[in-house]
């Protein structure tokens, strides 16, 4: 009866347009209520949840982030990305595809990413005579790389979820090679629309000004190899990358590329906190539902439950994704990573899936449902930036959808491409 409470009042206050957050926190109140549990245990397990030393990486990686997003950054990854690859059909596409992939590998988040990217390649596609729904298709989904690179706080958020089954070392390193193949696979789409489209090609600078322009974006590109260096070589650790990537960001903005005024950064950190207020009290609340569940055992009955259906990895695999896309189009990234991590991963281990692997899947299923109504936050950016309806660009969202599902279906049946790397530079064992 417990679990019937904690999941009717749960999904009802979705359906009731409650923050998912506070629904969460609500169910979880009721159901210790019914329970009859001390009401302190409410308090007890939000703190235990969010008094944690490595979540300090979290409001670092936001904070950095931010302080690329607001401060120029962007402007010269856009003008490197389209000497590299706006010769080709489809020019402006293809270099929106690789102008997010690099911005995500700085700031780390999809919705920094497509407000970045989106403020400056959808108009200029608009202005050179793409369709507004191509132009914000391509930004929205190329943008979602940015969960998988090293500066993604979500990766912190899942390690923290897995209960330390998981270095968080070697998640930033299996990101890279997902996000390779994830822009790899929209650049195919990306191109794939235009030629059916007949947009044009754009001509090539030469290599000279490719040169330069690599000049004037390497000083913010190089927090990836910063974070990774550093870790790899453990000099620091992950949470000490997070506070160097703040360091670093700060003299960059300020000092190298002096693109950064005050306004920006108050700007920047204002973003932050409140960023940061959100992910920390979903976590509490999260520590409560997680602990509910632990209590009335939720991760055994889905598995019981799942192996009725078949015993067969792959295609528990296929249902743990499925699902994961079903609750990603309502719930937000981090709610989700932090209730169906406890479920789902002893899940996945148990049919021989690996936790890095697991973390790779799930941050892909999450960054598809930011671009899912009614809860696809990037999408609604990149619509609003566009100035078109999320109906119209939902009519054609179907060879990018078809792109980002291929990333996933690779990530999910080819270990490799999850636990290469890792293995490679940090001698990991799973």
């Amino acid at each position: 009866m417990e679990l019937i409470i904690l999941g009717a009042t749960f999904f009802g206050f979705l359906i009731l347009g409650v923050p998912v957050a506070f629904a969460i926190g609500l169910s979880a109140i009721c159901t210790i209520l019914y329970e009859g549990l001390p009401v302190a245990v409410i308090f007890q397990q939000m703190m235990s949840g969010m008094n944690i030393f490595s979540f300090l990486a979290i409001p670092f990686f936001v904070f950095s982030g931010e302080l690329m997003l607001h401060g120029g950054v962007a402007d010269k990854i856009v003008q490197l990305a389209k000497n590299l690859v706006g010769h080709i059909r489809g020019g402006l596409g293809m270099s929106n595809v690789v102008a997010c992939t690099l911005f995500g590998g700085v700031s780390g988040s999809p919705v920094a990413d497509v407000s970045a990217m989106g403020a400056v390649m959808i108009p200029m596609m608009k202005k050179e005579g793409f369709d507004t729904d191509y132009a914000v298709n391509v930004t929205t989904h190329a943008s979602l790389v940015g969960a998988l690179m090293p500066t993604s706080h979500n990766m912190i958020i899942y390690a923290l979820a897995a209960g330390g089954k998981v270095s968080i070392g070697a998640l930033i390193a299996a990101g890279l090679l997902p996000a390779l193949v994830l822009m790899v696979c929209m650049l195919v789409a990306a191109y794939a629309v235009a030629v059916k489209r007949g947009y044009p090609a754009g001509k090539f600078p030469g290599w000279p000004e490719v040169v330069r322009s690599l000049a004037a974006a390497l000083p913010g590109l190089l927090i990836v190899g910063i974070i990774l260096a550093g870790i790899l070589s453990g000099v620091f650790t992950a949470t000490e990358s997070a506070a160097i990537a703040v360091t670093y960001t700060i003299l960059l903005t300020f000092f190298i590329y002096r693109s950064m005024t005050l306004q920006n950064f108050l700007r920047a950190a204002a973003k932050a906190v409140k960023t940061t207020g959100v992910v920390l009290l979903l976590i509490g609340v999260s520590t409560m539902f997680q602990y509910l569940m632990g209590l009335y055992e939720v991760a055994d009955l889905a598995g019981e439950m799942m192996s009725k259906v078949s015993t067969q990895p792959w295609m528990i695999f296929l249902l743990i994704n499925v699902i994961l896309f079903v609750l990603g189009t309502f719930m937000d990234m981090a709610a989700t990573i932090l209730i169906c991590t406890p479920i789902f991963l002893p899940i996945a281990m148990k049919a021989g899936m690996d936790p890095v692997q697991f973390g790779m899947l799930m941050l892909i299923n999450c960054a598809l449902g930011l671009n899912t109504p009614p809860v696809g936050t990037t999408q609604f950016v990149g619509c609003a930036i566009g100035g078109i309806s999320v109906g119209a660009v939902m009519r054609t969202i179907l060879p990018f959808y078809a792109a980002l599902i291929a990333a996933l279906m690779f990530v999910t049946y080819v270990p490799a491409f999850s636990l290469w790397l890792p293995r490679l530079l940090m001698g990991y064992k799973g």
